[in-house]
């Protein structure tokens, strides 16, 4: 394996976790290290349903199961 050079003082570092196989960089200075959230949506809006206007199969999609059920 390299070394690698050292990192300066604005730099990030390697830190071990213990009990843990991967190492973890610290957050780069002036950085957000919260992640980005999506977009905001309602909890009714995932389980409405289709969307549009309503196709002649509809309904029968919706009623058959796969085979495997």
């Amino acid at each position: 394996m390299t070394e690698q050079p050292e990192p300066g003082p604005d730099g990030q570092r390697v830190v071990r976790v213990a009990g843990s196989r991967r190492a973890r960089l610290t957050p780069v200075p002036g950085s957000d290290p919260a992640p980005e959230s999506g977009p905001e949506t309602d909890d009714d809006d995932a389980t409405a349903g289709p969307r549009g206007p309503k196709g002649p199969n509809d309904d029968r999609l919706m009623q058959d199961v796969p085979p495997h059920y």
